[in-house]
């Protein structure tokens, strides 16, 4: 993979060997023992601390600060998860005996055309009653088309599973120039690019989501802080960015939605 570098982020040190077989680099994230033959969020300019509300990201600030500027331009770089992971061309056959040749790991053709890679969409719309009953009584009434599943939009199974309000709280934080455009997303997608997952061959595009991301974060927690409370709090600013992403690339770049594979690695130690 000469010109692709993927980043394969994991919490379990135990991880390394299959994916250093796999060709990808490893990334260790959270409070595993990792050996240094992991890449890791806590060395020099980071904000590892954050892991817990931050989730991924912040191995992404830790790449930007330290590592963004030394990647050669119109390299493919890209990011996936030990569960989440992208398909390779036999993606479909995913009980070949060696599960492994379902993953990306060459350089696809027709990628030449596109700036940014992310994963296919998904879709939020089939959010079943008893879920709306259980979770989403209040998220209901703020988002009343919610009643036809093509009104269950981003908005809606935000404020169902995250807390009322607080997207459009975060929202308003945002840079003039991308607030009401995300706002308009929100409300009139219902699905988006999953995993907080993309692959980009410019270094500038990448810093320049990042500029705009990590600022927009620090202004929030301005606003939430980090006394949070159950998952769909804590790692409020993880599903920010889950969101925010697919947003950003989608408005600035050309991209192609790609299959990602739902497998965990672990399976294959």
């Amino acid at each position: 993979m000469k010109n692709l570098k993927i980043f394969c982020i994991c919490i379990n040190n135990d991880l390394l060997e299959v994916v250093k077989k796999l060709d990808y680099i490893p990334v260790g994230l959270g409070s595993d023992n990792f050996s240094k033959e992991w890449l890791t969020d806590d060395t020099q300019n980071n904000i590892s601390f954050k892991n817990k509300y931050y989730g991924e990201h912040t191995f992404h600030y830790w790449f930007w600060k330290n590592k963004l500027n030394y990647e050669i331009e119109n390299k493919w770089i890209g990011f996936c998860g030990y569960r989440r992971l992208w398909a390779g061309k036999n993606y479909h056959l995913l009980d070949n005996p060696s599960p492994e040749k379902n993953f990306l790991n060459n350089l696809p053709k027709n990628w030449d055309k596109y700036d940014v890679i992310l994963g296919e969409q998904i879709p939020l719309h089939h959010v079943s009653w008893t879920k709306v009953i259980k979770y989403g009584k209040v998220a209901f009434l703020r988002n009343p088309r919610s009643i036809f599943k093509k009104g269950r939009n981003i908005r809606f199974h935000f404020d169902m599973f995250h807390g009322n309000g607080l997207l459009d709280q975060a929202i308003d934080l945002l840079e003039k120039k991308d607030r009401e455009d995300f706002r308009s997303y929100t409300t009139n997608n219902t699905s988006f690019n999953e995993g907080c997952m993309f692959i980009c061959k410019s270094k500038k595009l990448m810093n320049n989501y990042y500029e705009t991301v990590f600022p927009w974060l620090e202004r929030c927690e301005k606003v939430f802080g980090f006394n949070l409370k159950g998952y769909g709090k804590i790692r409020i600013y993880a599903f920010l960015t889950e969101r925010f992403l697919p947003f950003w690339f989608n408005k600035y770049s050309k991209t192609l939605e790609w299959p990602v594979i739902f497998y965990d690695l672990n399976n294959l130690k």
